[in-house]
């Protein structure tokens, strides 16, 4: 079980991520504009800049939704391997089975 610090500032960095993703969208937009000065673009990076750090949606990890863990996780069930195969051999998840040869 990881942290509950950490869980929680990764909580508090996706919701920051969805606070400021339009602002952040618009002013990358802004500075990718080859048709607008260069001044203009430069004051739009400065803005970028001024955005929390934890705004970014690069700095979002993902994480196990049951355990927390930071590390091996599938993005398609949100789980981490550990997590996914108790479930599995427990038959909570439809249609996977243990492998076995």
């Amino acid at each position: 079980m990881a942290k509950k610090s950490v869980v929680e500032r990764n909580k508090k960095r996706i919701r920051l991520a969805e606070k400021f993703a339009a602002k952040r969208a618009a002013l990358k937009a802004v500075t990718r504009d080859e048709s607008l000065s260069a001044e203009e673009r430069f004051e739009a990076q400065l803005k970028l800049a001024q955005l929390p750090r934890n705004s970014s949606k690069v700095r979002v990890r993902l994480r196990c939704e049951i355990s927390g863990r930071g590390r091996s996780n599938y993005r398609k069930f949100r789980m981490s391997r550990i997590a996914l195969r108790e479930l599995a051999s427990h038959g909570k998840i439809p249609g996977m089975v243990k492998s076995s040869w």
